[in-house]
């Protein structure tokens, strides 16, 4: 397989603490990593580094075998794109905010893609929709449109439904394994569920005191 990411001797340190250290993680082109662990573990802070919004202290991220730090940091966002725990949707319309990254990009914004992605995410008809008015279900699975919307080769998402109720949970499952199925979008998934690592993932990482002490199929990792 084609690999998409891959993290080496990867660590951040903060006031002499070590918050993740010493990872190596390869993540294959097409595929989903979970990345499973207790609070506290360090799985926020991975996920952060591998798009260098923060800046390891040692070891590097390598994307479509890259250092990344030889990619300027926008292209780098738009490559590497994040769906974060809170969905934080600018005022406006749920529109203007799928839209927002090209046009930050200063590029132009197809209301037909637009709509296109709206009615993937089962939204259809929700562009002109104050984000007021939006459930949290709603909210989060705009925030997926939105990054969606910059055709990242790699998806990173950090616990997606962790803030949502059971019923916005299952709704926003149901769209990532839809997202996620179609083999050719890569993925690394933060979350805390260990059921649904399971039925999302292809593999699955368990980090614990921000070292990785697992990998492998969920049947291996998840007990």
């Amino acid at each position: 397989m084609t690999e998409a990411v891959r993290a080496d001797g990867l660590g951040l340190r903060t006031d002499g603490d070590w918050l993740v250290r010493a990872v190596d993680l390869t993540v294959e082109a097409g595929e989903t990593l979970a990345v499973v662990g207790p609070s506290g573990a360090g799985k926020s802070t991975l996920l952060r580094l591998l798009n260098r919004i923060e800046e390891p202290t040692e070891g590097t991220v390598h994307v479509e075998g890259t250092d990344y730090r030889d990619v300027p940091p926008t292209e780098l966002r738009a490559r590497v794109g994040t769906v974060p725990q809170d969905a934080a949707l600018r005022d406006g319309t749920v529109a203007e905010n799928v839209g927002i990254g090209p046009r930050l990009r200063g590029e132009s914004v197809s209301r037909e893609r637009v709509a296109d992605l709206l009615s993937r995410v089962d939204l259809a008809g929700y562009g002109d929709r104050p984000v007021e008015e939006l459930s949290g279900g709603e909210a989060q699975r705009v925030a997926i449109a939105r990054t969606v919307m910059m055709d990242p080769d790699v998806l990173l998402l950090d616990e997606p439904t962790a803030s949502l109720d059971s019923a916005a949970e299952r709704e926003v499952e149901r769209l990532l394994s839809d997202l996620l199925a179609t083999g050719d979008r890569t993925a690394v998934l933060v979350t805390h569920d260990e059921r649904q690592a399971d039925r999302l993932a292809d593999r699955v990482a368990r980090l614990e005191d921000g070292t990785v002490r697992a990998v492998g199929r969920p049947e291996e990792v998840i007990a």
